[in-house]
C-alpha cells in the first residue's frame, strides 16, 4: 500500500479583514466624507451617505450588472439600508459626482505611487520605473458629437479617448485623462522633470523625434519602434559580432537592412529635430540628434523589428530592448480588462455627466481590483505569484465584487440582514407609476 506524501506547502494565513483594513486605510470614511463636501456631491447627509455611495458604484456598478441608475440605486438601497426617493438618486449625477470621483482616482494614484507593488529585474536596476503610455476609444451617442466630435466618421458620431500613463512598479495607472476622440496622441502626453531616471515604451502613434529629444533633455529613456518611412542615417556601430561583416558606417538604414541575414543590428544613427520657434519666428528651424537604434529579426513574422532608444548598449543588449518593448502589452490587457470586465465601453446615456461618471467608476474598480489583487500576491509564496494572471483574476475580482461589497460595509458597520433584503424586494419591486393601469387587473389581482 503506497503511502501518500504529505505536502510541505502551507496555506497562507491572512489577517482577519486585511482586505478591508487596506481599502478603508486607501479610503478613510473621514476623507470619503470631506471629499465629496469639497467637491459640493453632499452638503448634508441624510440618506445619501459617500462611502456606501463610492463602495456600492466600485463594487456593484463597476462589474457585470444593468448598466441604468435604476439598478444602481437598488444596489444603494439594499447596502445603505436605507429608502431614499427616486428624485434624491438621480439629483446625484451631477459635475459634482463627476469631479468627486475623479478626486478619488487622484488619491488612489498619489496612494499607489508610494508604494512598490513589483520590482524591477536586475537589468533594470538603475531605473526608477518603465512607463507605458496608451489610449482607447469609447463610442458614444451621437448627440455628444458637439462635445466629443469623433475622427475619421462620415456621419455624425460621438466617441471619447481615454489616455492612461502606467507604470510597472505600481502595477497601476500613473495618470488618466479623457479626451474627445479627436484629440492628437501627443497631447495627451506630457514630458517633463518627471521622466527622469524612467523608462516610457512609446507607441507608434506618439513616434515624434521632438518627443525622443525632450526625453533625453530631461534626463529620461524610452524605447520606440521605428517608423515605416524613417531613414536615419548611421553614424557609428555598437555590436562587432561576425554576423556584422557588412559595412553599415555612414549609410543609411534602407541601404543596410535588406542585406541583413538574420543577424542583429545594434548602431547609433542620426536623426533631424524641429527646433522650437523663438520670437514669434515662423522658419522651421532644424537640428539633429543621436540615438541607438537596434533591428532585431522577429522568426513568428519573419521579419525585423526595428527600435530607436536612447538606452546605453551596456545597460540592455539589442534582445533586451526588443523583449522590454514587448511589455506594452500589459497597457493593452489594462484596456481589456476595462472593456470586458468592468464595462468601460458599455455607455447608454446622452448625458455627459453621466458618461464621465461611467469612466471614473470603472477606472476606480480597476484600482480597487489591482488593491486587492497586489494583497493576494504578497500573501502567497514568490513560486505562486507569477501564476496571478491579470486577466485571470479580474474575471474572479468580478464575480465576488458583490461578496468583497458585503465585507467591507460590515467593516464599516453596516451589517446585511433579511430585513434588509426583505426591504429591498417590498419596497424596489413597486412600480413606481402609481395610477398606471395594469393589464388585466379588471380580472385578477
Amino acid at each position: 500500500m503506497k503511502k501518500t506524501r504529505k505536502s510541505n506547502s502551507k496555506k497562507p494565513t491572512f489577517e482577519p479583514d486585511v482586505i478591508e483594513k487596506d481599502l478603508c486605510n486607501l479610503f478613510p470614511k473621514e476623507w470619503i466624507r470631506n471629499a465629496a463636501k469639497e467637491t459640493g456631491l453632499i452638503k448634508r447627509e441624510r440618506k445619501i451617505e459617500a462611502f456606501v455611495m463610492l463602495w456600492t458604484l466600485v463594487f456593484s456598478f463597476g462589474v457585470h450588472l444593468p448598466r441604468n441608475l435604476a439598478n444602481m440605486k437598488r444596489k444603494y438601497v439594499k447596502a445603505s439600508k436605507k429608502e431614499i426617493a427616486e428624485s434624491s438618486w438621480y439629483m446625484r449625477f451631477t459635475p459634482e459626482l463627476v469631479e468627486f470621483l475623479k478626486v478619488c482616482v487622484n488619491h488612489a494614484i498619489e496612494q499607489l505611487a508610494v508604494e512598490q507593488n513589483k520590482v524591477l529585474s536586475e537589468k533594470l536596476a538603475k531605473f526608477k520605473d518603465v512607463f507605458i503610455q496608451d489610449s482607447t476609444i469609447i463610442r458614444l451617442h451621437k448627440s455628444l458629437a458637439k462635445k466629443w466630435p469623433a475622427a475619421r466618421s462620415k456621419t455624425v458620431a460621438a466617441g471619447v479617448k481615454v489616455g492612461m500613463l502606467v507604470s510597472a512598479v505600481a502595477n497601476s495607472p500613473k495618470s488618466i485623462g479623457i479626451y474627445a476622440e479627436t484629440t492628437n496622441e501627443l497631447k495627451t502626453l506630457r514630458i517633463g522633470p518627471w521622466i527622469k531616471d524612467r523608462i516610457l515604451l512609446i507607441d507608434l502613434g506618439f513616434y515624434k523625434h521632438q518627443l525622443f529629444a525632450k526625453i533625453k533633455q530631461n534626463d529620461g529613456y524610452f524605447v520606440s519602434r521605428l517608423k515605416g518611412n524613417a531613414d536615419p542615417l548611421i553614424i557609428d556601430v555598437y555590436n562587432t559580432c561576425p554576423g556584422n561583416s557588412i559595412d553599415v558606417k555612414g549609410k543609411y538604414l534602407s541601404e543596410i537592412l535588406p542585406k541583413l541575414k538574420r543577424q542583429v543590428l545594434d548602431v547609433e544613427v542620426e536623426i533631424s529635430v524641429k527646433k522650437p520657434n523663438y520670437n514669434g519666428k515662423s522658419k522651421t528651424r532644424m537640428d539633429t540628434e543621436s540615438f541607438r537604434l537596434v533591428a532585431v529579426y522577429n522568426k513568428d513574422e519573419e521579419k525585423y523589428h526595428v527600435y530607436l532608444t536612447n538606452i546605453l548598449k551596456d545597460d540592455l543588449s539589442p534582445e533586451d530592448v526588443a523583449k522590454l518593448y514587448g511589455a506594452r502589452w500589459d497597457i493593452e490587457l489594462i484596456f481589456k480588462e476595462l472593456k470586458s470586465r468592468y464595462d468601460l465601453d458599455v455607455v447608454n446615456t446622452k448625458n455627459p455627466q453621466i458618461v464621465e461618471a461611467y469612466i471614473w467608476i470603472a477606472i476606480l474598480t480597476l484600482f480597487m481590483s489591482r488593491r486587492i489583487y497586489n494583497i493576494v500576491r504578497k500573501h502567497n509564496p514568490k513560486e505562486k505569484m507569477v501564476r496571478y494572471t491579470q486577466l485571470r483574476w479580474s474575471t474572479i475580482f468580478t464575480e465576488n465584487a458583490g461578496d468583497q461589497l458585503t465585507l467591507i460595509l460590515r467593516y464599516y458597520g453596516v451589517e446585511r440582514t433579511f430585513e434588509t433584503v426583505m426591504n429591498v424586494y417590498q419596497s424596489q419591486a413597486l412600480d413606481p407609476h402609481v395610477n398606471r393601469e395594469r393589464f388585466r387587473d379588471e380580472f385578477w389581482s
